[in-house]
């Protein structure tokens, strides 16, 4: 095994949160200020997933005060503390970018019974 396999596989987090493509989820994302540290939680829909692996990515989208605010965050990241799922949701496709376009309920996405 060379080093970047070594480096990638013991950055790997061993308990992956199990979450899909339009599920409401919690990321609970750590933010360092200076010395302290704290836990920022940003709630929406994930619209979509990106690669595998070490570099494997989810964006996060809600509406804040009227403005549609989006958030990639990398699955591995030592920042994301976890990922908690609100509402599973039923969607038809992997990516929801036409949720950009939508207002107010156009944007919900059904609940998964």
């Amino acid at each position: 095994m060379d080093k970047i396999e070594a480096f990638v596989s013991e950055q790997l987090k061993t308990e992956v949160p199990q979450f899909a493509v339009g599920d409401t989820v919690k990321v609970h994302n750590l933010i360092k200020e200076g010395t302290r540290e704290r836990i920022q939680i940003f709630e929406g829909t994930v619209i979509a997933k990106h690669g595998g692996g070490i570099s494997e990515t989810f964006t996060v989208r809600r509406v804040a005060y009227g403005c549609g605010v989006e958030k990639t965050f990398p699955l591995h990241s030592p920042h994301v503390a976890k990922v908690e799922v609100i509402r599973p949701g039923k969607v038809r496709r992997a990516k929801l970018y036409y949720l950009r376009d939508r207002v107010g309920k156009a944007s919900k996405v059904k609940e998964l019974n």
